[in-house]
C-alpha cells in the first residue's frame, strides 16, 4: 500500500513537470508570435519585451527538463509516457519557433530602418 501511494505521488508529480513542459513551450511560442506581430507594424520595444519573456518561458521549461534529466542521471527512471513525448515535442518547436522569430523581428526592424 505504502509503494502504491508513493508511486501515485511520483506520478503526480512527474505529471506536474510534463504540464509544466508543455504550458512554458506554448506560452514561449506565443509570446515569440506577438513578437513577430509587434514587428511587423513597427513597434520594435513591444517585440524586444515579447522576445524576452518568450526566453523567460523557455528558462522556466529548461530548468524542469534539466530537472528530469538530473533524476534520470540519479537513477530517478522517468516512465516515457506520449505525454511525455508531446512535451519535449512542444519545447523544441517553442525553441525553433523562438529562433526563427528573433530573426524576422530583425529582418522588420532593418526594413523599418531602411523605409527612414
Amino acid at each position: 500500500m505504502a509503494e502504491e501511494k508513493a508511486n501515485n505521488t511520483e506520478q503526480e508529480a512527474s505529471l506536474e513537470t510534463i504540464m509544466g513542459l508543455i504550458v512554458n513551450g506554448g506560452n514561449a511560442k506565443s509570446s515569440a508570435f506577438e513578437a513577430i506581430k509587434a514587428a511587423k507594424e513597427g513597434d520594435f520595444e513591444t517585440a524586444d519585451a515579447k522576445l524576452k519573456e518568450a526566453d523567460n518561458f523557455l528558462v522556466e521549461a529548461h530548468n524542469s527538463q534539466t530537472s528530469m534529466l538530473t533524476a534520470e542521471a540519479n537513477g530517478e527512471h522517468t516512465h516515457v509516457s506520449l505525454l511525455l513525448v508531446h512535451s519535449q515535442d512542444h519545447i523544441m518547436n517553442a525553441i525553433t519557433f523562438r529562433d526563427l522569430a528573433g530573426e524576422v523581428v530583425d529582418v522588420y526592424r532593418r526594413l523599418d530602418a531602411e523605409n527612414k
